[in-house]
């Protein structure tokens, strides 16, 4: 009975995770119960279910009355309605890789063909001349005390053109790429924060992509070669005191009217907004406005449509009624603040695009975020993980307590291992995503990568805090991470508070878009044609049962290997076929999980934001985990390389199993999470965190010139010079490097008081020579390295505050 009981949940299994066709599977599943029932009684009490279920499937009048029509009313009832708004969310941007991996059955053969980005010789050009001029004329603790960029960088940034990288090359832009773009901030913001975020703004959510995407051709000859030489400098006003990352919600209004301009009578609008925490708004010349239009009278030809909807429009920061208010202080120096006007009249012409760009706001803001959470904010928080990288690993190296280098201590290593994974993981995912841009404007990966990579920011960044200490708490020119700890929190609340992404945007996004069938499924149920939409409907929740049904199965068989024998890439090999096997596990347990919670929840899965940001949190992770074997496959082959990526990949998806477990733990229907959890994991928690012996690994490996670190290490500007912060520990760590063995053996001697009590460098570097523990080549490196160490570990002190 129990052979017989196995036999069919393994013929079951296989049917469902091979997919054959409809009435072949049925056919396959019938004989195979009949067959059994010869060996067992009890596969009758099977057999006849079996029956039932196979012919309401395959005979189309039984599957309408049992199936598609109670499943159609049911749902039709349960889901919520979709607001103009979210459609537009929905509707807006591609999707990418990040699909692959929701829907269960990655196409590993997409995978192999995605080649990480290059620069081109003009971009890698500009990197290595302009970017490095800037990053050698700013200095951010200058800037501190200024509270503002010096005349001669505000100069540089616009005659180098420095705002105009988005802009075609036909406007007088630069036109580089997604990763060009990301690189060139990520080196700008390893010197100064505050000027990257300066450069930011005009390429990221601004005017200037709005016009070269939606603009009309007069708007783009007028504004965009402006923009490009920085004649004209931009803001955005979208956020307010009532909306903030709620920005669908704005209050700001413009009515469509009559008004006068020029001394002439013009259709326009009349503009009554407050807007905060505009980011330039203070110096900027020409401001995007985002608000709701409405035209009571219907002058814009529509007689039935009063409420339009948000719109974008642009206009100069000097026109009548505008007002630039005071600055903001959010922490950094960089220029933000409000801006407000009440019963501004402006010509319909300043619409974005025109008058038939009217309400079409949202759906170009959504896709124009992309370059802001794909591109700004992960290279700022990708130059502060690798700066981390640098900088600690040396400092760790450098300082020593207690006779030792503080970076030899396991519970420094801790620390530091995290900071090793997390820069090698942030350049991964850089890599991954901004080549994802190169196709589209996939906004799910982009709300991914803005979220996780500023998370993990601020992790490394209070791990290097905790490992540096006094040394990274007194302000001043010579402190080397406190620019990034002050700018980790605007990094993490704009464009999106952080919560709001992980607990809204990843899964309620990736959700619609990812999923193969459920916007369908959900635009089949809302028709207002019942009768259309059922048969729209018919298909896909067929095809949408079958796709579930196939999941669970592989979720089952692969937890019972850790995917083994599952697809693979074509160029695996025998370092990252595990992980490849592991992803394939991972993913079709989170396309299982997801289908159950949207079946069984419904439209409720947007108030439980626990367990969605738990799916979300999941798909994110296969993501990293796919860019960092990515990342790992480009560099060249070495035991660091593999350490760090099998570091990263253990977090990854250790990460991914603990947010599945919770979300199974935590189901609402408690005995479906406990069959969820079986399903997904049947031999219990098979993926683990790094062990104690790779920490020590890693946090040896950041102390020394590996690869990675010297890979790392060109992302960066690194300075040559002893009097910036972060050129002072690196020059120190240079010289430590060629006196390390005489050094090493000097302080060895010294500790077991072999060189007697004076405490005189000179004296004890004298008895090291006559016991000859050193050479006489070695007597004046290490006294220009001791010179070096004591004062990089010195910090700031001012006369009076």
């Amino acid at each position: 009975m129990l052979l017989s009981l196995l036999l069919f949940i393994a013929l079951l299994v296989s049917v469902l995770y091979y997919q054959p066709p409809l009435r072949l599977g049925s056919v396959i599943l019938v004989l195979g119960t009949l067959f059994l029932t010869t060996y067992s009684g009890i596969m009758w009490l099977l057999l006849f279910p079996t029956l039932l279920i196979t012919a309401i499937l395959n005979i189309p009048q039984w599957r309408e009355r049992a199936l598609i029509k109670p499943a159609y009313q049911l749902l039709r009832r349960s889901m919520p309605s979709m607001s103009k708004t979210e459609r537009e969310a929905l509707e807006a941007g591609t999707t990418w890789w990040e699909k692959e991996l929701f829907g269960g059955q990655p196409d590993w053969s997409m995978y192999s063909d995605i080649t990480l980005p290059q620069l081109s010789e003009k971009e890698q050009q500009f990197l290595d001349n302009e970017v490095e001029q800037l990053c050698q004329l700013v200095d951010e603790w200058d800037i501190g005390q200024r509270k503002d960029l010096s005349p001669e960088a505000w100069d540089f940034l616009r005659q180098n053109g420095f705002f105009g990288l988005i802009i075609p090359e036909a406007f007088g832009g630069l036109d580089f790429s997604p990763y060009a773009q990301s690189r060139i901030m990520s080196k700008i913001a390893s010197k100064s924060p505050t000027t990257a975020v300066t450069a930011m703004v005009p390429n990221s959510l601004g005017p200037g992509e709005l016009l070269v995407k939606y603009g009309t051709e007069e708007q783009k000859q007028y504004w965009l070669p402006r923009l490009a030489n920085g004649t004209e400098l931009p803001c955005f006003g979208l956020t307010g005191p009532e909306a903030g990352s709620d920005a669908g919600s704005i209050p700001d209004m413009g009515i469509v009217c009559r008004g006068e301009m020029n001394g002439e009578e013009v259709l326009g609008l009349k503009l009554t907004f407050s807007k905060r925490w505009i980011t330039l708004a203070p110096v900027a010349t020409v401001i995007g406005l985002a608000f709701k239009l409405r035209d009571p009278e219907g002058l814009l030809g529509d007689p039935d449509t009063v409420d339009y909807g948000i719109t974008c429009a642009l206009l100069p920061a000097n026109h009548p009624g505008i007002e630039i208010g005071r600055r903001h202080n959010p922490g950094g120096p960089f220029m933000n603040g409000p801006i407000k006007g009440e019963d501004v009249f402006i010509p319909v012409d300043w619409i974005i695009g025109g008058a038939s760009m009217a309400g079409k706001g949202w759906r170009m803001l959504i896709e124009c975020l992309g370059a802001g959470r794909g591109v700004s904010l992960p290279s700022l928080a990708t130059a502060g993980s690798e700066m981390c990288y640098l900088n600690v690993g040396a400092y760790a190296r450098i300082r020593r307590q207690f006779n030792m280098e503080i970076g030899k201590f396991e519970g420094v290593q801790e620390a530091t291992a995290e900071i090793a994974s997390g820069a090698y993981t942030l350049e991964a995912m850089r890599q991954l995503v901004t080549r994802g841009l190169d196709d589209g404007a996939p906004s799910v990966l982009t709300a991914m990568a803005k979220y996780h990579a500023t998370e993990r920011m601020r992790t490394m960044v209070n791990h290097a805090m905790d490992v540096v200490g006094g040394r990274a708490i007194q302000l001043g020119p010579r402190n080397f991470l406190a620019a990034m700890y002050h700018t980790m929190p605007v990094a993490i609340t704009v464009e999106g508070a952080n919560i709001l992404t992980r607990s809204l945007m990843i899964f309620g996004q990736g959700s619609m878009r990812c999923h193969p069938y459920l916007f369908e499924e959900l635009q089949a149920l809302q028709n207002a044609d019942e009768v259309a939409g059922k048969e729209a409907f018919e298909p896909l929740l067929m095809a949408h049962l079958a796709h579930t049904g196939s999941n669970m199965a592989r979720t089952l068989v692969f937890g019972l290997g850790c995917g083994l024998g599952s697809p693979l890439p074509i160029n695996a090999n025998s370092f990252n076929k595990p992980w490849y096997q592991k992803i394939n596990h991972l993913s079709a347990a989170l396309a299982t999980c997801a289908d159950v919670a949207l079946g069984t929840l419904g439209g409720s899965i947007k108030r439980r934001e626990l367990l969605s940001a738990r799916l979300g949190d999941i798909h994110s992770e296969l993501l990293i985990a796919c860019s960092i074997l990515k990342y790992h496959q480009s560099l060249p082959t070495s035991d660091a390389n593999d350490a760090h990526a099998s570091f990263a990949l253990k977090r990854s998806l250790n990460n991914a199993q603990q947010s599945l477990v919770a979300f199974c733990d935590n189901f609402p229907q408690r005995w479906l999470g406990w069959l969820l959890k079986f399903l997904c994991l049947p031999l219990g928690r098979r993926y683990q965190a790094p062990d104690d012996n790779q920490i020590r690994e890693l946090g040896a490996l950041i102390m020394e010139p590996n690869p990675v670190r010297q890979a790392l290490k060109q992302y960066v500007y690194v300075s040559e010079s002893s009097d910036d912060a972060a050129g002072r520990v690196e020059n120190t760590f240079s010289a430590l490097l060629k006196v390390d063995s005489a050094w090493q053996a000097f302080s060895r001697a010294r500790s077991k008081g072999e060189l007697g009590a004076s405490g005189d460098l000179d004296t004890e570097l004298s008895e090291a020579l006559r016991l000859e523990i050193i050479t006489e080549a070695d007597v004046e490196p290490l006294k220009t390295y001791d010179q070096l160490r004591f004062d990089s570990v010195l910090t700031d002190d001012f006369e009076a505050l």
